[in-house]
This record gives structure tokens, sequence and C-alpha cells, in this order.
């Protein structure tokens, strides 16, 4: 694959031509060393979480209440959900803000990253190996030099408690 820079062209082998808007965007966040990834059009901002209130008796993926610009946003901890243990210092809290159903929520990580492009018809299946916790969460993923680039599935990701219940 070589770039052809006089019109924003890629060649991708035998002739086939693909232009960088055929590529699609993807912020990144780091839990756990762990790169993963997002489809730009779920994610609404990238913002500081600040004084998270706990919530009595929620799903244990439920961090708590923040309010983010005068809305009450649902805090959801990645580490949880991927069944990782919380990290015992944080400085400051990343969070991605996303919508679901109608509800807003702000998924803490532990970094977030740059927004790659990258391209649809590269992404690959889960690994057999992969942890079923966390395939269940991935729509496959992207080999990027050397490291594995988990794209992660929102829906599922957001879908906990009672909905996972009725499924």
């Amino acid at each position: 694959m070589k770039q052809d820079n006089t019109n924003s062209r890629i060649v991708v082998g035998a002739g086939e031509m693909k232009t960088f808007a055929d590529y699609r965007e993807y912020p990144t966040v780091t839990v756990a060393g762990q790169m993963l990834a997002l489809p730009i059009e779920r994610v609404h901002d990238v913002f500081v979480a600040s004084e998270i209130t706990a919530v009595p008796l929620a799903s244990r993926e439920i961090a708590g209440l923040l309010n983010l610009r005068g809305r009450v946003v649902t805090a959801v901890s990645l580490r949880r959900r991927l069944g990782l243990p919380d990290l015992e210092k944080v400085e400051r809290r990343m969070a991605v803000g996303l919508e679901h159903r109608g509800e807003a929520f702000g998924l803490l990580v532990d970094e977030v990253g740059e927004v790659l492009k990258l391209d649809p018809d590269a992404l690959q299946p889960n690994p057999v190996h992969m942890d079923p916790e966390w395939a269940a969460l991935s729509q496959g993923v992207h080999q990027l030099d050397g490291k594995l680039l988990i794209i992660l599935d929102v829906d599922a990701v957001l879908a906990f408690g009672a909905e996972v219940r009725a499924a």
C-alpha cells in the first residue's frame, strides 16, 4: 500500500484505489495498557470526569452520576465492563461522551489517544483466544504496527443490567 499525495488516494494493490473518504475515523482510548477505539459517529465529546456521585445499589459497571454542562450523565467504568479492577490512584479521570437510547453516558477510560483513520475492509474478526468478556464488547480488531486495536461495540458496552437479562 502506498500513498499518492497528488490527490489524496491510497493505492491498495492491483490497481485498486481508495480515497481517505473511504476510511472510517476512530478515537482511541487506553484501558489497562490495551488500545481500544470507538466509531467516531458515536462519540459526542471527550472530557475530564470530576465529582462523580455514587449511585446506591447500581450495577457494578456504574461508577456514578456526573454533571456535564448542566446535564446529568451516567458514568460507566470501562475497566469494570471489561472485568478489570479499578485503578488505585487516579489523578485525572478521562471520559468519552456517548448517547445510547436517548440517555447520556460518560465512558471512563485510563487515557484518551488520537483519532485514527482506518480501512473498514481491514477490520478482522476477534481472535479466538480473546477473553469472552472482551469479545462480547468488540466489533473486531485492526492490527497496527504489532499492536492489536480493539474496536468497541458501543451498544454492547452500554447494554448491561436489566437490558442484558432481557436479551
